[in-house]
């Protein structure tokens, strides 16, 4: 059977500290890797495949956008988010099937709830229940459905690996990370997901992170407006008080996490890093990929420092923090 890396080749990426006790220990690999390509520096096994979950999704966006959907702003920015599901991402999503006359129904991504809690209380005030315009990847599949009409591709069966807008996507993503796919299966929305190395994902991630508006290849011109809809729209790729909107809100770093652990962050200069908890929690990747992009002298360390205390990384004892989950890699 095909899998990820094992613990005996993965590092300690990070501990949990209670009252000076060390309580938890994640474990996991992670490369950082320049604007151009070269590896700056390796933890564990960066070259065994993994499913990079919704880190694909800048891939899956350009794709769209390649094949003459014109997203720009808010709507690329919705159409890479993994969304809390606020009522204004849930005007973006409806406003993409709108302009072009698709049904809220065409979403195939499962009824969800929306993670943000104020949102979800007001819909079960309101007795409304879960829906699929909530889940945290309606943008990106309300923008595949723009995609299949710009196109005059079938509405039915946009998910199958198949499809001519699943196979765009593949060819973005061995294009972009230079990499065939090891394996594939079905992410938890229900599109297609695609087993590559760390090592692949981080020059895929690099190469869209560094790209320009202005380029004179189309496809990186797609690239380019992708990242500048990201920096300039932090609230859309995740939600408020969110890991991903403090980042990119407080930092101007490109960064996506994605479910399993994942995560990927590339700085201005182009620095980037990708990495997996081994064990799938997010709590400690946000985190973990900052202190490697400031080892790396892409970003300040006291930009990192400062931002701690919003990245929810507390642990508690009756209300209050009686310690941290912390970096521990050497």
């Amino acid at each position: 059977m095909v899998a990820t890396f094992t613990v005996a080749d993965s590092v300690e990426l990070a501990v949990v500290e209670r009252n000076g006790f060390i309580e938890s220990r994640h474990a996991g690999s992670a490369v950082v890797m320049t604007g151009e390509g070269e590896i700056l520096r390796t933890l564990g096994d960066v070259t065994t495949p993994i499913f990079p979950r919704s880190t694909l999704k800048p891939f899956q966006a350009i794709a769209v956008m390649s094949s003459g959907v014109a997203l720009r702003g808010v709507d690329a920015a919705i159409a890479t988010a993994s969304h809390s599901g606020t009522f204004k991402h849930v005007e973006l999503v409806k406003g993409l099937l709108d302009r072009a006359g698709v049904p809220v129904t065409a979403l195939g991504c499962p009824a969800s709830w929306p993670e943000d809690r104020a949102t979800r209380d007001t819909l079960i005030r309101q007795g409304m229940g879960p829906d699929p315009i909530y889940m945290t990847c309606s943008g990106k599949h309300a923008a595949m459905l723009v995609a299949c009409v710009q196109n005059g591709w079938s509405l039915d069966g946009y998910l199958d690996p198949e499809h001519p807008l699943q196979k765009r996507v593949l060819d973005v993503i061995e294009r972009f990370t230079g990499e065939r796919p090891a394996a594939s299966g079905i992410d938890g929305c229900g599109t297609p997901v695609h087993a590559i190395s760390l090592t692949a994902l981080a020059r895929g991630i690099a190469r869209i992170g560094t790209s320009r508006s202005n380029s004179p290849f189309a496809i990186y011109r797609e690239a380019g407006f992708l990242v500048e809809a990201a920096r300039e729209n932090g609230w859309i790729i995740a939600g408020p008080g969110q890991p991903d909107t403090v980042v990119i809100d407080r930092l101007g770093i490109f960064i996506k996490f994605g479910a399993e652990g994942i995560t990927v962050a590339t700085a201005a200069d182009g620095t980037t890093v990708a990495l997996k908890v081994l064990d799938g929690s997010l709590r400690a990747a946000t985190i973990v990929a900052l202190s490697l992009l400031a080892d790396a002298g892409a970003i300040e360390r006291a930009d990192v420092d400062a931002l701690v205390p919003e990245l929810h990384l507390s642990v508690l004892g009756a209300g209050r923090p009686v310690g941290q989950v912390k970096p521990s890699y050497v």
